[in-house]
């Protein structure tokens, strides 16, 4: 019987790198795709080659300049905010959004999918601890699916691939804990927005969006665990 093969958007976070898990263990051959879209925290790449390799994962990298367009923190010259201020309650879109980065990237992972013959596309969104992107919501996936299957010749041949969110309905604590009884190589992975440096080193910030909510989940399960697990490790400039 042939081996399913599915397409997983592997930014080099924790959730991208537990949605590839999830996949292997689901018996899927994992055809990985990450984007260098000149993001301030391009480092996330580094990460996402080191996880592929230890996933053993076939993988991609994409160039799409997204800070051609801009208008986001992470394409920009705009300031990541840092504290969670607005993580406290129903609060603005932070500007940490990318306009439609996710409506881009799934946009590209369906065309390798169909490319590749993969018959499922797994994406690490979450609707649930998250900074509000509106591209990371049921809605849109329900919507997209829609659209990629009109869009496509395996769509409109009857072979669709299945957008699959694993992660969209789960806490920050239940990902992290998903990502432990996986064996994900957590140290690997790389979540913060805004590198800070320390000669050739980068370490994450600790203070945005996307190191707190970590954090957060961690903390959660009351676990000893070390700094490189709750933050991820520093990694050395390229």
């Amino acid at each position: 019987m042939k081996t399913p093969r599915a397409v997983v958007l592997l930014s080099g976070g924790l959730d991208s790198a537990t949605c590839l898990y999830i996949a292997r263990e689901r018996g899927f051959e994992v055809e990985a795709i990450s984007f260098n879209y000149q993001q301030r925290h391009s480092v996330e790449l580094t990460a996402a080659r080191k996880i592929a390799a230890a996933g053993g994962a076939n993988h991609s990298i994409i160039d799409v300049n997204l800070r051609a367009i801009g208008a986001s923190a992470l394409t920009a010259e705009i300031a990541v905010p840092k504290g969670g201020a607005h993580l406290q309650g129903e609060a603005a879109i932070p500007s940490t959004y990318v306009p439609v980065r996710n409506l881009v990237f799934l946009s590209l992972a369906y065309a390798l999918a169909e490319a590749r013959d993969c018959s499922a596309i797994f994406t690490g969104v979450n609707a649930i601890d998250y900074s509000g992107y509106p591209d990371c919501r049921p809605d849109f996936i329900a919507s997209f699916a829609q659209t990629a299957a009109l869009a496509s010749k395996s769509g409109r041949e009857g072979r669709a691939a299945d957008i699959l969110t694993p992660l969209i309905a789960m806490t920050k604590a239940d990902i992290a804990a998903e990502a432990m009884r996986l064996a994900v190589p957590i140290e690997l992975t790389w979540s913060c927005y805004d590198p800070q440096t320390n000669g050739e080193v980068l370490a994450p910030c600790e203070q945005c969006d996307a190191c707190l909510l970590r954090a957060q989940g961690f903390a959660a399960l009351e676990l000893q665990l070390p700094k490189e697990v709750i933050f991820g490790s520093p990694v050395k400039r390229a």
